[in-house]
């Protein structure tokens, strides 16, 4: 039974059913959701039905889409409600995430828009020249984003049980800070995620997991989604993990959990702003922003692990403000190629999404989401309007912001963690000449120079054979010398890096989507290309870092929990190794985390006395933020212009 086909279970029901459970019956819940999870499944309408065995059913009624309360789940064996079956059924089945969906309707009452007529007159008469390209922005404003810096020692931390209460503010003048309700939920939401660490993926079952959803649904009661959502994710990848999913990654999970750890501690030490980030928005409703002109920039396919898939096209205004205009849903790779031709659901626009990338648009009554997605809501009028090309403004301004200052504002948006609402876009545009394919580990990729004399490596963006992605960037890879203009997504790594999405053509008119659109040997000027063993400069700074010692063990804690990590040993040798590379900082933290993995105290006795969960808690979290924050410092480093291109 793959869980996929269960409807989503809210969280706080899993939570219930598991706490009602006996202490026999929750030692065989993990048992008994590998058990049915080889069961079959049946869907009438809101309906599924799971086959315990050839005379027991299990229903999960979903109205809606989602099972909302415990009285929806009901089983047919001699022991219900009070069997393991009805539990085991909620732990199979995704969480739920009920925060409202992005709602198209604007926040204030705004003018009535000029009618599309007058607006695309105007667009037609305005001259392109007229924008600044100082005033380049991409999505939304990033002033209200909370910076994230790692803590110096992971002694900076107060225990969370040893909190002194918050003095109460009188001063209407005062920040804001969290209430005593937040600050309990926050509390257990740090319990529930030390207690993950404490345990690992092999220890984190469904009893461990349901402690987390029981303290998500606390803390959206208590109006902190962010950190509701933090332990959402944390849950989902633990399943993951647990089921063998092909698609987990370690190094996801170690972001979401130190996301939830980092916001929950932060909950009771903020205020003001800050508290405002740190609890996050529930709903992330479409604002207004009256009429736009938009030029067509490209197209790209999404097609994500869950199946989905579909398109998202980048379009610019005449500010230099980047907007996007999507199309997923289920249907992987075929919908991906099949949407691409569709007309964009945008006004009355007739363009397709391809045809959009290269065309404009101009829109009255746009509403727009905090991530730079254009709503498509009944107010919204939009028709065709003349497009641009790269090399023209105000698109060409997009080019001209040097390529560091761009890889600092992508990395803004890319961060571990970043501010949800902060905004920002991750593409960067270049000006390049190609190299060759040049070895790695995994394989080969094309390497390009940019402005400065950065190298950079420019990868596939998806490997999947119906896309053109691949092939396009194998031929690139043949024409060494040649000159492009591309746009590609930043990947963080100490060396610099993209994922190319779009490039212009090597004749110099026109534009690639290197997703749709497949380029022949005809189109480019070299049918030979030399492989390079290495690019001209080895990465940058930090492409020898031993920061990866540090990594390393931050990660080994996930999978295993806290006890692996108490069994390694000396570990001197390797904080020489780090303090000689210039991070004493790495070595201490590398030392503390240790050092509390296997510290078990005793009593008078001579009894252990329970590992101090908090503790190490707040060392790992302390070196999973550091290693984030300097590795992110050394990728802005490597994209600083080399001494020969300075030249």
């Amino acid at each position: 039974m793959n869980a996929d086909r269960l409807p989503p279970v809210a969280p706080e029901v899993t939570a219930t059913l598991v706490e009602n459970l006996s202490p026999r019956l929750r030692k065989r819940l993990d048992a008994a959701v590998t058990k049915l999870g080889a069961r079959t499944t049946r869907r009438d309408g809101d309906t599924v039905t799971i086959e315990v065995d050839d005379e027991t059913e299990l229903r999960l009624h979903a109205p809606g889409g989602v099972v909302a309360t415990t009285d929806a789940i009901t089983c047919g064996c001699l022991l219900a409600p009070a069997c393991v079956h009805r539990a085991a059924a909620a732990c199979a089945a995704p969480a739920a995430d009920l925060a409202p969906e992005l709602v198209d309707r604007p926040t204030a009452e705004v003018p009535a828009p000029a009618s599309v007529t007058d607006l695309a007159a105007a667009s037609a008469t305005a001259p392109a020249s007229e924008t600044d390209p100082a005033s380049v922005t991409e999505g939304t404003s990033e002033t209200d984003r909370t910076p994230v810096t790692a803590p110096a020692s992971a002694t900076d931390r107060t225990p969370v049980t040893d909190r002194a209460p918050t003095p109460t503010l009188d001063s209407a003048s005062s920040p804001e800070v969290a209430s005593p309700d937040q600050r309990a939920a926050a509390d257990a939401l740090w319990s529930a995620g030390a207690a993950v660490l404490e345990a690992g993926v092999d220890g984190a079952g469904a009893v461990t997991q349901s402690a987390l959803l029981r303290a998500a649904h606390t803390a959206r009661l208590r109006q902190l989604p962010r950190a509701s959502g933090a332990a959402l994710s944390v849950v989902t990848l633990l399943r993951a993990a647990r089921a063998g999913d092909p698609s987990y990654r370690t190094a996801d999970l170690v972001t979401a959990l130190a996301e939830l750890l980092g916001t929950a501690h932060r909950v009771g030490t903020s205020s003001g702003a800050e508290l405002a980030a740190v609890r996050g928005r529930a709903r992330r409703p479409y604002s207004p922003d009256g009429s736009l002109r938009l030029y067509g920039l490209f197209t790209e396919p999404v097609v994500t692990d869950s199946g989905h898939g579909g398109v998202r096209t980048w379009v610019a205004g005449s500010d230099g403000r980047l907007f996007t205009v999507g199309d997923v849903a289920p249907g992987g790779v075929g919908r991906a190629l099949g949407v691409a031709d569709r007309a964009v659901r945008l006004g009355d626009s007739a363009l397709t999404h391809r045809e959009l990338g290269r065309a404009g648009l101009a829109v009255a009554g746009a509403t727009v989401s905090p991530d730079g997605r254009l709503g498509a809501g009944k107010g919204v009028k939009a028709v065709t309007a003349r497009g641009a090309a790269w090399t023209e403004p105000p698109l060409a301004a997009l080019w001209e912001t040097p390529p560091s200052e761009q890889a600092a504002r992508a990395l803004r948006s890319t961060s571990r963690y970043a501010d949800p609402d902060g905004g920002g876009s991750d593409l960067l545009f270049l000006d390049v000449e190609l190299l060759g394919a040049v070895r790695e580990s995994g394989g080969s990729c094309l390497l390009a120079r940019c402005a400065g004399g950065v190298p950079v490596r420019l990868t596939v963006a998806d490997d999947d054979p119906a896309l053109a992605h691949r092939d396009n960037v194998t031929l690139l890879a043949a024409a060494p010398g040649t000159r492009l203009r591309i746009i590609g997504r930043l990947v963080p790594a100490p060396h610099p890096r993209l994922t190319l999405l779009a490039c212009s053509h090597p004749s110099g008119e026109g534009t690639i989507d290197l997703g749709f659109d497949r380029l022949r040997r005809a189109d480019l000027p070299d049918p030979t290309a030399p492989v390079h063993p290495a690019p001209p400069r080895p990465g940058g700074s930090g492409a020898h870092s031993p920061l990866y010692l540090l990594e390393r063990r931050v990660e080994q804690t996930v999978p295993a929990g806290r006890a692996a990590l108490g069994m390694l040993g000396d570990v001197t040798a390797e904080t020489r190794r780090i303090r000689r590379a210039g991070l004493p900082t790495a070595a201490g933290l590398l030392t503390a985390l240790c050092a509390s993995a296997a510290r078990r105290d005793r009593d008078l006795f001579g009894r252990l006395l329970p590992a101090d969960t908090d503790g190490f808690a707040t060392h790992w979290l302390a070196a999973a933020r550091y290693t984030a924050a300097v590795a992110e410092s050394l990728c802005s480093a490597a994209w600083e212009p080399t001494q020969e291109g300075a030249r």
